[in-house]
C-alpha cells in the first residue's frame, strides 16, 4: 500500500512539472520595449483588417501554440542616423549638410504592422533606409533654399524636412523624435567670404572699442591721479584740522578749571533765582486763594442775589398790572352790559309810548268827549302813578338806601367814570416812578377818586329824588361833582417813564 502511495504522488508531481513546463514553453510576455507578433493563424487586431495572418502583442503576456505559431520579436528601442548629404542650393553653391535624425518605431499597432511587414527581419537596415529617405528630401528642400537663408533660419530647413518625409515615414511605420542639422560645410568659401564684410565690420569695431577703450583708461587714470591729488590735499587739511581741534582741546582742558567754577556759581545764581521766582508764584497763588477767589465769590453771590431781587420785582409788578389789567376788562365789559340794558329798557318805553299813542289817536277818532273823558282818565291815571313811584322810592330809600343809590349808580356808571377820568383830561404827559409799583399807586389814587365820587353820586341821587330830576340832570350833576374833586388845575410839565 505504501508503495502504491509513492508511486501516485511520483506521477501527480510529474504531472504537474510537465504542466509548468508546457506552460513556460506557451507563455511569452512582451517587454515594454517591444512587440510581439505572433503569425501561424488568423487574428483580428483592433485598428487592423481582419485575417492579417499574425497577432500583435505590447506590454502584457499571451499563449503561444508551439509548432502551430511562430512568435517574433519587433523592438521599440530608439534608432539614430547619420546624415552626410552633399547638396547645391538654389543659387548653384555646394554644400555638405551633417545632421542626425532619431526615429522609431510607432507605438500604435498600425505602425507597428508596418513595421514588422518591412524591418522583420532586416531591423539593421533599418538606419540605411531613413538615411536614404531623408538625404533625398534634404537635397530636394536645399536645392529651393539659397546660403543666406539656411545660416540664418535652420529650423526653417529642419521644419520642411520634416514635413517632407513624414508621410513617408508614417508608411513604414516610424515616427521621428528629432531631427538636428549640426553644420553646414562650404567647400567654395562663400560662407566665409560672406561672412568677411561682417567679420571686417566686427574688426573694425573691435578696434574702434579698443581705441575708446584705451582712451578711457586714461582719463580714468587721470581722474585717478586728480583723485589721488585731492585726496591728498583733503588728508592734510584734515589733519590740519585735527591738529587744530587738538590744540583747542589743550586750550578748553586748561581752562576747564576756571570756567567749571563760573559755572558752578551761575548755576547756583541760576537756582537761587529760580527758587526766588517759585516763592514769588507761590505767595501769588496764596493771595489768589486767600483774597481774591472768596472776593469774587461774594461779588458773584451778591450779584445773583441783585438779579434774582430784580426779577422778583418785575414779575411782581407785571403779575400785578395783568391783574389791574383784568379787572379793568371785566369792569369795561360790565358797563357795556349795563348799557346795553339801559338801551333796550329805552326802545320798549319807547314802543311802549307809541302804542299809547296809537290808541289814544283810536280813542280820539271814536268820539272827542272819549278823548276828554280819556285824557282825564290818563292824567288822573298819571299823577297818582307818579305819586306810587314817588311814595314806593322813598320807602325803599328809607327801608335800603345802599341798594337804590347802587341801582342808580349801575344805570348812570359810565358818565361817572366819564367824570372821573376828566380829572387827568388836562395832563400830557405823566411821570411814572418806580416801574410798575408807580402805576399801581396811581390805580390807587384814581380808586380813592372814585371813593370820593361815589359819596357825592349818593348826595346828588337824593337831591335829585327830592327834587325829581331826570336821569340826564343827574348825570351831568354828578360829572360837575366828580370834575370838582379833581382839585385845581395840573400844570402841564413834559416828563418820561423811570
Amino acid at each position: 500500500m505504501p508503495m502504491v502511495v509513492g508511486v501516485v504522488a511520483g506521477m501527480a508531481v510529474a504531472a504537474v512539472l510537465v504542466v509548468i513546463g508546457l506552460f513556460k514553453m506557451m507563455w511569452r510576455v512582451a517587454e515594454p520595449n517591444e512587440a510581439l507578433v505572433i503569425s501561424g493563424s488568423n487574428h483580428r487586431t483592433e485598428g487592423l483588417e481582419a485575417g492579417m495572418g499574425f497577432r500583435i502583442v505590447t506590454g502584457r503576456g499571451t499563449m503561444v501554440m508551439p509548432g502551430v505559431q511562430v512568435v517574433r520579436k519587433l523592438s521599440l528601442d530608439l534608432n539614430e542616423t547619420e546624415l552626410h548629404v552633399d547638396c547645391v542650393t538654389h543659387q548653384g553653391i555646394p554644400l555638405k549638410v551633417r545632421g542626425v535624425v532619431i526615429f522609431k518605431v510607432g507605438d500604435d499597432f498600425v505602425s507597428i504592422a508596418n513595421a514588422a511587414r518591412r524591418f522583420l527581419d532586416q531591423q539593421k537596415l533599418m538606419s540605411e533606409r531613413v538615411h536614404n529617405v531623408f538625404a533625398g528630401h534634404l537635397r530636394s528642400i536645399v536645392g529651393g533654399l539659397t546660403v543666406e537663408d539656411m545660416i540664418r533660419d535652420r529650423e526653417k530647413l529642419t521644419g520642411q524636412t520634416r514635413a517632407a518625409c513624414g508621410t513617408e515615414m508614417e508608411k513604414l511605420g516610424l515616427i521621428v523624435d528629432s531631427l538636428q542639422i549640426h553644420e553646414i560645410e562650404d567647400p567654395t568659401g562663400y560662407i566665409k567670404n560672406m561672412a568677411m564684410p561682417h567679420a571686417a565690420a566686427v574688426q573694425r569695431d573691435a578696434r574702434i572699442a579698443q581705441a575708446e577703450a584705451n582712451r578711457l583708461a586714461t582719463e580714468a587714470e587721470q581722474a585717478s591721479f586728480a583723485r589721488m591729488a585731492e585726496a591728498t590735499r583733503d588728508s592734510e587739511i584734515l589733519q590740519a584740522g585735527y591738529q587744530a581741534e587738538r590744540d583747542k582741546a589743550g586750550a578748553k582742558a586748561r581752562q576747564a578749571g576756571p570756567l567749571a567754577d563760573a559755572a558752578s556759581r551761575q548755576e547756583v545764581v541760576v537756582q537761587e533765582t529760580r527758587v526766588a521766582e517759585l516763592e514769588a508764584q507761590r505767595r501769588e497763588q496764596q493771595l489768589q486763594a486767600d483774597v481774591r477767589k472768596p472776593a469774587d465769590a461774594q461779588a458773584y453771590e451778591k450779584r445773583t442775589l441783585a438779579e434774582a431781587e430784580r426779577d422778583a420785582r418785575i414779575s411782581a409788578a407785571q403779575a400785578k398790572a395783568k391783574e389791574t389789567e383784568l379787572a379793568a376788562v371785566a369792569e369795561a365789559t360790565r358797563v357795556k352790559a349795563a348799557a346795553a340794558a339801559e338801551a333796550e329798557a329805552t326802545r320798549a318805553r319807547g314802543e311802549a309810548s307809541a302804542a299809547a299813542t296809537r290808541a289814544t289817536g283810536e280813542a280820539e277818532a271814536a268820539s272827542a268827549q272819549a278823548r276828554g273823558l280819556a285824557a282825564a282818565e290818563s292824567a288822573k291815571a298819571q299823577g297818582l302813578a307818579e305819586a306810587e313811584a314817588i311814595k314806593a322810592r322813598a320807602a325803599a330809600l328809607a327801608e335800603n338806601q345802599e341798594a337804590v343809590v347802587a341801582q342808580q349808580l349801575a344805570e348812570n356808571w359810565p358818565e361817572i367814570v366819564k367824570a372821573g377820568a376828566s380829572a387827568f383830561g388836562n395832563i400830557d404827559n405823566m411821570v411814572l416812578l418806580n416801574g410798575a409799583d408807580g402805576m399801581a399807586d396811581v390805580f390807587a389814587k384814581a380808586l380813592t377818586m372814585g371813593g370820593t365820587g361815589l359819596g357825592l353820586a349818593r348826595q346828588l341821587l337824593a337831591s335829585m329824588n327830592q327834587n325829581g330830576q331826570s336821569a340826564n340832570g343827574q348825570g351831568t350833576n354828578g360829572t360837575s361833582s366828580l370834575n370838582g374833586i379833581g382839585g385845581p388845575p395840573v400844570q402841564r410839565v413834559p416828563v418820561e417813564e423811570k
